[in-house]
């Protein structure tokens, strides 16, 4: 469910960028923006994949890292890069590799959990 949640806010937040933000922010601070949405969306659909999987019978525990990360990074990346084109706080720009980590971090455990899959 909180990947379909989070997929919805993406679009939401993909269509405020597109038609809210046009000529508020600057075209980099609208690329930005993009790119947080695009991230976004690609780990929704990451945590939609991920119920899947499970339902499918792979290890739980891993899948369930791989969620976690996948949401921390959600958060991280694309909340920080959301809050760092509409308030210009620029301290929080050094988050965003975290939440980049987290993503990563979350493929692995996913790969993990395929090539664990008859353990």
């Amino acid at each position: 469910m909180a990947g379909g949640v989070l997929a919805l806010l993406a679009v939401m937040a993909g269509a405020f960028g597109a038609h809210g933000l046009r000529g508020l922010v600057s075209e980099r601070g609208l690329e930005v923006f993009q790119t947080a949405v695009t991230y976004q969306m690609y780990h929704s659909i990451a945590l939609v994949l991920v119920a899947i999987l499970a339902a499918l019978g792979l290890s739980r525990k891993l899948l369930g890292w791989a969620a976690g990360f996948y949401l921390a990074g959600i958060l991280l990346f694309s909340g920080s890069l959301y809050l760092l084109v509409l308030t210009e706080i620029r301290w929080i720009g050094p988050v965003t590799p975290l939440g980049g980590v987290c993503f990563m971090v979350g493929w692995a455990l996913l790969i993990a959990a395929g090539i664990n899959r008859n353990k």
